[in-house]
């Protein structure tokens, strides 16, 4: 694997641009959580497929796909942001984050399995804990089948499985992430039987756009509070979101407003989080699969907020 570029700040984010040795070109990001120390919360957000075959209409990653990553590849990833800080395999932080949410869907590669088989064994790292973020492909049965199997004896009470949702209306979901996928029931039976005692609960996740709705009465009513949790996130201006004209219903900016749809949920009973990221990684470009979108067009042109090479 050959880096090409390096974005981003050390105290923040850092998106790496890769060729890997078939000529293929993916990116990957490890990230903190300010105020949190790298000791404290670290990220590495992995990608799983070169470009991607879903297209959903906020994220950059979608076309030009190029099919998936070997193992191999996707553990090239992790190793060099690894292995660069903590050259004997030992990482201190007390939440080690591996999640598979850069460039591509990962229950559409089943080497993402492999990975997770063996990630555990790699590292000396009581904190790790790998996370899966999906839009549940109504194909990718049998990976969630496995997936469950490997959670069970491997990773149970330390494993973040969350599903990217949109809308309650299936209409609109199937507008935002254009696959057969999933319905809300189906969603909902499977995270019943994926959630154990002393587990995270299952995330649902909404990056809400302005006008797509939000049914606290319709989540209550498929889904039960014992067992997921939802999180709200502000519409990243990605060049797709820009493209489609999709408006952000979170502000990335104003941190104190108050919501009615996450006081409708809360009375419903979830625990809701509004997540909204650093301002600054929007000018890294820490999003999905922006870099990447920007090299296969020019092939030399970049960005150049907060640009150098290590």
């Amino acid at each position: 694997m050959k880096i090409l570029k390096v974005i981003g700040k050390d105290d923040l984010a850092k998106v790496y641009v890769a060729e890997f040795d078939d000529g293929k070109i993916a990116e990957f990001v490890e990230s903190l959580q300010p105020p949190f120390l790298r000791e404290e919360k670290w990220v590495i957000l992995v990608s799983s497929s070169f470009g991607c075959p879903i297209r959903c209409m906020m994220c950059d990653a979608g076309g030009d796909y190029n099919g998936n990553l070997t193992s191999s590849q996707m553990f090239e990833q992790i190793d060099y942001c690894v292995l660069n800080r903590y050259p004997e395999s030992n990482v201190p932080a007390k939440k080690f984050k591996i999640q598979f949410a850069r460039m591509g869907e990962p229950s559409l590669n089943v080497n993402v399995l492999e990975v997770l088989d063996h990630l555990l064994y790699r590292y000396n790292a009581p904190g790790l804990m790998p996370c899966i973020s999906t839009t549940a492909p109504l194909q990718s049965g049998d990976f969630f089948e496995e997936l469950l199997s490997i959670k069970k004896d491997k990773y149970s009470g330390r494993f973040q499985l969350q599903f990217s949702i949109h809308s309650t209306d299936e209409k609109e979901r199937d507008r935002l992430i254009p696959i057969p996928k999933w319905s809300l029931p189906q969603i909902a039976e499977y995270g019943r039987r994926f959630y154990q005692r002393g587990d995270r609960k299952v995330t649902l996740n909404f990056a809400l756009v302005q006008g797509i709705p939000l049914n606290a009465q319709i989540m209550r009513k498929t889904f039960s509070p014992d067992y997921f949790m939802i999180k709200i996130t502000p519409i990243n201006p990605t060049c797709r979101a820009i493209e489609h004209n999709l408006k952000s219903y979170i502000s990335p900016t104003d941190t104190n407003r108050q919501y009615r749809v996450v006081e409708e949920l809360k009375q419903q009973g979830f625990d809701t989080l509004i997540s909204i990221g650093e301002n600054e990684e929007n000018l890294i470009g820490s999003n999905c699969g922006q870099y990447v979108m920007a090299f296969q067009k020019s092939k030399t042109k970049f960005p150049n907020s907060y640009t150098y090479v290590d």
